[in-house]
C-alpha cells in the first residue's frame, strides 16, 4: 500500500522539489529570497518554533563540547525514508544566503529555503527516549503522516 502511493505521490513531489531549485538557481530569485529572510519584521515569515528542551540541550553541547561551542542547530529535509521525506540535523557554524534563522534564548535554528517550504509553523524538540535521544519535528502542519520513529514524514497536497 505505501509503495503504491509513493507512486502516486512521486510525480507531485518531483516537481515540487524542481520548483524549489528552480527558484534557488536563478541568481535574481535568489537575491529576493536572501532579501525576504533578512527582513525580521515580514508578517509572511512563519517561525519554526524550538522548544525549551531543545535550547537546554544545545546550551549542554556548547558547554560540553568545545567543538559545538558556536554551533547552530541545521534542520533540512530530504528525500527518504519510509513516508517520502526525513528530517535531517546537523550543527553547523555558519549561515548561507538561502537560510531563515530562527532564535531562542540565544540558541539558533538554520532552515533553508527548500527545507522551509516543508517545516514552516513546525515545532523542533529534543527526546530522550529508551531507544534514542535526538532532535525531532513533534509538530509539522505540513505533513500528514509519517512514521512512528518521528524522522520521516509526507507532505500535504
Amino acid at each position: 500500500m505505501q509503495t503504491s502511493l509513493f507512486r502516486r505521490l512521486a510525480p507531485s513531489l518531483a516537481a515540487r522539489f524542481r520548483q524549489n531549485e528552480r527558484l534557488l538557481s536563478s541568481s535574481a530569485s535568489a537575491s529576493v529570497l536572501h532579501h525576504a529572510t533578512s527582513s525580521s519584521s515580514s508578517s509572511s515569515v512563519e517561525p519554526v518554533h524550538i522548544t525549551e528542551n531543545c535550547v537546554r540541550r544545545m546550551k549542554e553541547l556548547g558547554a560540553s563540547e568545545s567543538s559545538a561551542d558556536g554551533k547552530m542547530l541545521r534542520l533540512s529535509v530530504e528525500t527518504g525514508g519510509c513516508s517520502g521525506f526525513q528530517y535531517a540535523f546537523d550543527l553547523d557554524d555558519r549561515i548561507n544566503s538561502d537560510d531563515r534563522v530562527f532564535e531562542r534564548e540565544g540558541i539558533k535554528l538554520v532552515v533553508d529555503n527548500i527545507s522551509y517550504d516543508f517545516v514552516k509553523g513546525a515545532t523542533v524538540d529534543y527526546v530522550e527516549e529508551l531507544i534514542r535521544s535526538a532532535f525531532v519535528v513533534t509538530e509539522n502542519p505540513s505533513a500528514v503522516g509519517g512514521c512512528s520513529c518521528k524522522v520521516s514524514f509526507m507532505v500535504k497536497q
